[in-house]
């Protein structure tokens, strides 16, 4: 089924209410800028106990198809501003045109709040899993982690420095030799490569709200 379907099921007060429920976590199966559990966690932070409240449940709902509309209406701009620069002879886009495809970890509307949610679930439930190596760049982000998520996603100029460096590394890494030759490996770096998103979003000094 479509979201709009999910939706529909949501907004619709003849089912059961835990039906309803269901149906916004499949909506949230569809569209979940910062992962399925860090989604349904922030949609609760913004919306109240959308599990037993009906209000809430709207809100939450509410919330999410807002943020997946100014998504579509990016992609389309995209798209279209692609469609213009081919015209004019740019077959490829330059390495500073923002991208929406590219933008993980991004939730339309709040990124900034979003993604210090995202880093809270990491931090809580599944940074010890990633740092269980003696991976330096791992631990080098669990540092800039950790000094985001404490100071509301301000990062020192120390911390940034660290952040980008570790990004340059796992992107280094993230190549298809280490998808056919170790897939924990490639896995893990992707994992890292998005812990890494959400602080750029967290730490972005403008806050793209509206």
């Amino acid at each position: 089924m479509s979201f709009s379907a999910y939706a529909r099921q949501v907004r619709d007060p003849a089912l059961p209410y835990q039906r309803r429920v269901s149906a916004l976590r499949s909506c949230v199966q569809l569209y979940r800028p910062i992962g399925f559990h860090a989604t349904l966690s922030f949609l609760e932070e913004l919306a109240g106990p959308f599990q037993r409240e009906e209000e809430a449940l709207l809100r939450a709902l509410d919330a999410l198809s807002a943020s997946r509309a100014a998504r579509r209406v990016e992609v389309r701009r995209y798209a279209e501003a692609r469609v213009a620069a081919k015209r004019r002879g740019q077959r490829q886009p330059r390495p500073d045109d923002p991208n929406p495809h590219q933008l993980r970890g991004y939730w339309y509307g709040a990124p900034k709040r979003a993604a210090l949610r995202a880093l809270t679930f990491w931090q809580r439930d599944r940074l010890a899993a990633l740092l269980a190596s003696d991976d330096p760049i791992a631990a080098q982000l669990g540092c800039c982690m950790r000094a985001c998520v404490a100071a509301a996603g301000a990062l020192t100029p120390q911390h940034r420095q660290l952040l980008t460096a570790a990004i340059e590394t796992l992107r280094e890494r993230v190549q298809p030799n280490l998808w056919r030759d170790d897939q924990a490996a490639y896995f893990r770096a992707w994992d890292l490569l998005q812990i890494a998103r959400y602080i750029e979003v967290a730490a972005d000094p403008e806050d793209h709200a509206g």
